[in-house]
């Protein structure tokens, strides 16, 4: 098959080998090693591509959730989106109920953090651009930040040292975050971290 072929099959922008399969094309991998030499694909990591002209309409967000499933956006990431922390992230952060794991292509770097599947819940489904991908609300943003750092935080300082933004804190819902925090294995001390912070 020739790319203007596929091009023309393919309706979406991100695409892996078992939807060539299951879409009946026959394209060999020397072929898409060739497409990707000649930047016409961008792969995403192996058996997962991207056509290189969509790059730039493409949320980083969507290519998380692809990359690797099930996931949702948390963290650094969702963090700084929510102007919960003042940082500019630069890698997408991403919560799974997999294994842990780092994915690196050419639009960046991908992480996903491993978390027991009952706390794999709060996060929301978000449609931009006719692309989806899941979000962790604000409030599970923070709890998924504070159970990944909770053997740092001992006591105020260590708080201070997270430079989470103080006014746009106080904005959470407070219920939501007592709630959820009930989820989380006593051994972590979410509750007494949460009591620091409010």
């Amino acid at each position: 098959m020739k790319y203007i072929e596929l091009r023309k099959n393919m309706k979406s922008s991100i695409f892996s080998l078992q939807d060539l399969k299951i879409m009946g094309l026959k394209v060999y991998p020397y072929q898409l090693s060739v497409w990707v030499k000649k930047a016409y694909l961008i792969k995403l990591k192996n058996g997962l591509y991207l056509f290189a002209d969509k790059q730039d309409s493409i949320l980083i967000e969507q290519l998380a959730f692809n990359i690797y499933q099930p996931s949702y956006i948390s963290l650094e990431w969702a963090l700084s989106g929510y102007g919960l922390i003042p940082e500019m992230v630069y890698n997408a952060t991403s919560i799974t109920s997999k294994t842990t794991r780092e994915y690196k292509n050419d639009l960046g770097t991908f992480i996903y953090k491993h978390i027991k599947k009952e706390l794999f819940f709060g996060y929301q489904k978000i449609s931009k651009n006719n692309q989806i991908h899941l979000l962790a609300e604000p409030e599970k943003a923070l709890l998924d930040y504070l159970y990944f750092n909770a053997s740092k935080i001992k006591n105020k300082n260590d708080i201070e040292g997270l430079r989470l933004n103080n006014f746009n804190l106080q904005k959470l819902d407070k219920k939501k975050i007592k709630k959820y925090s009930k989820y989380f294995p006593l051994k972590y001390n979410i509750e007494n971290i949460l009591k620091l912070i409010f």
